[in-house]
C-alpha cells in the first residue's frame, strides 16, 4: 500500500475527497476558463488571465481540474483546463514580465496535459517554458535567476518547485544539460538557503560575476534571519522531488531537516502555520497555505524512506491537513474558494487571512495522494 493509513484517517480522506468532488464539480462549471487567484465574499471575482496573464499562479486552476480529470475522468474538468491552457499561448507571446515560475504556470497546465492525453502542443509549450526557465541559467554563480528588472543575482527559495520543469524537459528530451542546470541550481540553494536547524532564508542575493553570498533580504518573511513558513514548504516539496528525479541522497536529507523543523513549528500552533516562525507574538498572522504545501512534501518524503519511517512523516501531513479542513475549509458548492487563512506575505494587508487558490490546489493534491488517485504532474 501506497500510504499505510490508520482506517480513522482512511475513513477522513475518503469523506474529503467526496467533499472535493462535489465542490470542484460546482465551482468548475461557475468558473470555467477564468483564471482564479483569491476568492473574495465566496466568489473568484478577479480573472487573472485578463488583468495579468503572466502571473505566477495562473497555472494552480488548470493544476486542480487536471487532477480531477485524472481522478474522475469527467470530460468538463479536461476541457476546462484546455481552455486555460491556451488563454496562457498570451503569456507566452507577452514574454515581459515572465521569471523562475514558469514552472508553476506550465507544469499545471501544459504538461500535465501532455502527461495525460499525449497532446503534441501541449508538449511543446512545457518545453517552450523549461528552455526559458534554462536561459535563465547564471554558469559563474550555478543559479537561475529568479525576478527580473535589476536583480540579476537574486534567488528565492520558491524556485526549488520550478526546477521540476527542467526534470520533465531532460526525460522527455533525453538531455541531460537541463537536470545540470536544475541540480547546480539546488546544491547553490542547499548552501546558501537552508541553514543547519533546517530554517530557511526566503531570499538570496548572489554576486552575478561570481556567486558569492552578499546577503538575505527577509522577502516575504518578517526580516533577515526570520523563517517565512511558505518557503519552508517550498524547500521540503522541493526537495523531496529533486530527490525522485535524482535519487541524489543529499537532496531527501536536506527536504527531511527542513521537514522536522516546520513539524516542530507547527505542533506549536496545533497543525496551523504561522505566516512567520520567527516574527514577533504580536500580531499573530497565519498561513494555511504553507500547510498544505508542506505536507505534500511529507507525503512526498513518506515515498521515499524506509517502512520504519513512513508513519512519521504520514502523521506529520494528516495532522496538518485535518487542522486545517476542520477550522478553515468552505465545502459550501455554491462559493467558489476551499481553504480560507491563506497569507501571501507577512507586510501585506491584502492578501493576508484570504482564500488562495494555491491552497486549493495543495489540499486537493494530498487528499488525491491519500485515497491513491492523484497523478504527479511535478
Amino acid at each position: 500500500m501506497r500510504y499505510p493509513l490508520k482506517e480513522a484517517d482512511k475513513i477522513w480522506a475518503e469523506a474529503v475527497y467526496q467533499k472535493i468532488e462535489a465542490k470542484l464539480s460546482a465551482e468548475c462549471g461557475r468558473v470555467g476558463s477564468k483564471i482564479p487567484y483569491i476568492a473574495k465574499d465566496g466568489v473568484y471575482q478577479e480573472d487573472k488571465g485578463i488583468t495579468d496573464i503572466v502571473w505566477w499562479t495562473n497555472g494552480f486552476w488548470p493544476g486542480m481540474l487536471w487532477q480531477m480529470y485524472h481522478a474522475t475522468g469527467e470530460e468538463q474538468y479536461r476541457q476546462t483546463a484546455e481552455a486555460v491552457e491556451e488563454r496562457l499561448d498570451k503569456a507566452l507571446d507577452t514574454y515581459t514580465g515572465l521569471h523562475h515560475d514558469v514552472g508553476f504556470m506550465w507544469l499545471h497546465s501544459a504538461v500535465a496535459n501532455y502527461r495525460i492525453t499525449g497532446n503534441e502542443r501541449s508538449k511543446a509549450r512545457g518545453l517552450h517554458a523549461a528552455h526559458l526557465l534554462a536561459g535563465r541559467y547564471n554558469p559563474r554563480g550555478r543559479f537561475i535567476r529568479s525576478w527580473n528588472r535589476d536583480r540579476a543575482g537574486w534567488v528565492i527559495v520558491d524556485s526549488m518547485m520550478n526546477i521540476q520543469l527542467l526534470f520533465w524537459a531532460r526525460d522527455v528530451l533525453q538531455d541531460p544539460r537541463f537536470a545540470f542546470v536544475a541540480e547546480d541550481h539546488a546544491d547553490t540553494l542547499m548552501k546558501y538557503t537552508v541553514r543547519r536547524d533546517g530554517s530557511c532564508n526566503h531570499i538570496i542575493v548572489l554576486d552575478p560575476q561570481s556567486g558569492e553570498l552578499l546577503e538575505t533580504p527577509g522577502g516575504q518573511g518578517y526580516g533577515s534571519g526570520s523563517s517565512w513558513s511558505r518557503g519552508q514548504s517550498w524547500a521540503i516539496y522541493g526537495y523531496a522531488l529533486a530527490y525522485r528525479h535524482t535519487g541524489r541522497e543529499e537532496y531527501l536529507d536536506t527536504a527531511k531537516r527542513v521537514a522536522h523543523y516546520f513539524m516542530a513549528q507547527t505542533d506549536r500552533t496545533g497543525g496551523i502555520p504561522l505566516v512567520d516562525f520567527r516574527a514577533p507574538k504580536e500580531p499573530v498572522y497565519w498561513d494555511t497555505t504553507s500547510g498544505m504545501c508542506a505536507a505534500c512534501g511529507l507525503l512526498e518524503i513518506a515515498e521515499h524512506v524506509p517502512e520504519s519511517e513512513k508513519e512519521f512523516y504520514l502523521d506529520g501531513a494528516i495532522k496538518l491537513l485535518r487542522a486545517v479542513e476542520e477550522k478553515y475549509c468552505c465545502w459550501d458548492p455554491e462559493k467558489d474558494s476551499i481553504v480560507a487563512m491563506g497569507s501571501g506575505s507577512y507586510a501585506t494587508e491584502h492578501d493576508r487571512h484570504v482564500p488562495i487558490i494555491y491552497g486549493d490546489y495543495y489540499l486537493v493534491e494530498a487528499i488525491l495522494r491519500l485515497v491513491d488517485k492523484d497523478i504527479l504532474l511535478w
